[in-house]
């Protein structure tokens, strides 16, 4: 046991144990007090508008907590302008760190990262020497390649949750107050009451006619993509 010990605490692993046990201490913390520490994290994601920006926005940038809840397939990642978007945000989008909750796959990653480097360098004895350091940086590939294989399958499931864990709030129906003015194909922002609190989502104008900013609007339908919705003019 104290051999176990030495190896996940060597020079070379404890940079990742200490990490992991943090992400532990997160997420242990979270169920106990129900307390989310929301990241300010804003991502730039350029999405071709023909598809309705599949996150959200027009081109825009968007909160990193609307990202990391979003649907983005692999062959929207370009805007009307035909930009590529940057590497990073296509590894980001590709390894499941878009498409389901940052700090969920985050979390999945290290742990893989941690537990190959432990078992590389363990079985190499190189937990103590610059060998072990090549090793460590070689395992982000097989981390990356098995948190894709593994968060895949929790798409369909956190699909049907929201932000916060809990069952997706039925919208329709329901009165809200518009927070930008919208018109035509134009998205925009409205805060609606629900359950008691204030929420914001995403709307467009039902039949493309101009609805101004603190306009009280009637929310219809949900689109295709469930990532907005529909509004007319509450009269």
């Amino acid at each position: 046991m104290e051999n176990y010990f030495d190896i996940i605490f060597s020079q070379v692993n404890i940079t990742l144990t200490v990490l992991l046990i943090i992400l532990l201490v997160y997420w242990i913390f979270t169920m106990v007090s129900g307390v989310d520490f929301d990241l300010d994290f804003d991502l730039e994601v350029d999405i071709d508008t023909a598809v309705d920006v599949d996150g959200g926005l027009e081109g825009g940038n968007l909160d990193f907590e609307d990202v990391a809840n979003a649907e983005v397939d692999r062959e929207h990642v370009h805007n009307k302008r035909s930009r590529e978007l940057k590497w990073w945000q296509v590894v980001l989008i590709f390894f499941n760190f878009v498409g389901l909750p940052f700090m969920f796959t985050f979390t999945f990653w290290i742990f893989c990262w941690w537990l190959i480097s432990v078992l590389a360098t363990s079985i190499t004895y190189s937990y103590d020497n610059s060998f072990g350091y090549i090793l460590v940086l070689i395992a982000i590939i097989p981390a990356l390649i098995l948190t894709k294989v593994g968060t895949t399958p929790f798409k369909s499931f956190f699909k049907h949750l929201n932000k916060d864990g809990d069952k997706e709030t039925d919208f329709l129906g329901r009165e809200a107050t518009l927070l930008s003015t919208i018109s035509d194909n134009k998205m925009g922002n409205a805060q609606v009451l629900a359950d008691g609190n204030p929420m914001s989502i995403y709307v467009k104008s039902l039949d493309g006619s101009e609805l101004r900013f603190r306009e009280s609007v009637l929310i219809i339908k949900q689109s295709d993509d469930k990532n907005y919705f529909y509004v007319s003019k509450n009269k």
